[in-house]
């Protein structure tokens, strides 16, 4: 008999996505399946092309799913929703809010009945804070840098309580001084918190030292899963010391070398 337990926290069940535009129809995805348990970290990695953002988009609800079906504690995902949090790599502040009323308004849609209006005022700060972004809650975002915008961005998913953080490339434009900060950082607020998080990169140093598994995607179209590298690597995770760590060292190659082989057949195409 199966248990509440072993039901799977989020799962693609052969998703497949396609678009249609004047008349011609372009197959982005094709039969996806996926299972990600609750706390888990989870990067999605492959060469540009490959659906990456669309698969984001689709466990996000900002897409429908052409076939097959996201289904987030066995209830079918078909629109956004305050349980799935994104993170863009465009921070997507309003620049005319503080950054306190940028991460307070998310609260106040999610939370209006919950919460009163102080507890409401020490949830967006406990946020803020768990960015390191109390200090500037009264800045607008032009005063500040690249770097912070994203802090608050990750501090407004956060405040929504989600049940699954998706953030799509969230430091794919910062400088690798602040980006490493990010990663650190990130680590951290999932340690903290046990949170789900799905996230999209580029970057196999960044993929391997953040997360529990590293899905690869073949190239588009009619991308699919090509493999699933699960990091056997112990928490917490210091930069520097796995840097050099077998594993570490282990799992980078099998990433690489999966880019690498993909990237020879775009070559021969």
């Amino acid at each position: 008999m199966t248990t509440a337990s072993d039901k799977p926290y989020l799962k693609l069940d052969h998703v497949g996505k396609s678009f249609t535009r004047a008349g011609v129809t372009s197959e982005v995805l094709k039969d996806v399946s996926l299972t990600i348990d609750r706390n888990e970290f989870v990067s999605i990695i492959g060469h540009s092309g490959c659906g990456k953002s669309t698969l984001l988009n689709l466990v996000a609800g900002l897409t429908q799913v052409s076939t097959g079906a996201v289904l987030l504690e066995e209830r079918e995902v078909n629109s956004p929703g305050p349980d799935r949090a994104v993170v863009f790599q465009n921070h997507s502040l309003l620049p005319w809010l503080s950054v306190y009323a940028n991460v307070r308004l998310g609260v106040d849609k999610v939370f209006g009945s919950k919460k009163t209006r102080a507890e409401r005022h020490d949830w967006t700060m406990h946020n803020l804070e768990l960015v390191q972004m109390a200090h500037a809650k009264d800045k607008r975002p032009s005063e500040i840098s690249g770097g912070m915008k994203q802090r608050v961005g990750i501090a407004r998913a956060l405040a929504m309580e989600p049940k699954v953080l998706l953030l799509d490339e969230p430091f794919g434009a910062l400088d690798a001084l602040t980006r490493a900060h990010l990663q650190d950082s990130l680590m951290q607020i999932h340690a903290s918190l046990g949170n789900t998080v799905i996230m999209i990169t580029h970057d196999v140093d960044e993929a391997v030292l953040l997360s529990d598994r590293i899905v690869m995607m073949t190239n588009g179209p009619s991308a699919r899963i090509g493999e699933v590298l699960t990091v056997e690597l112990p928490r917490p995770r210091k930069r520097l010391e796995m840097a050099a760590h077998p594993t570490y060292l282990k799992a980078r190659e099998s990433v690489l070398r999966f880019l690498y082989e993909r990237h020879r057949f775009v070559e021969a195409a």
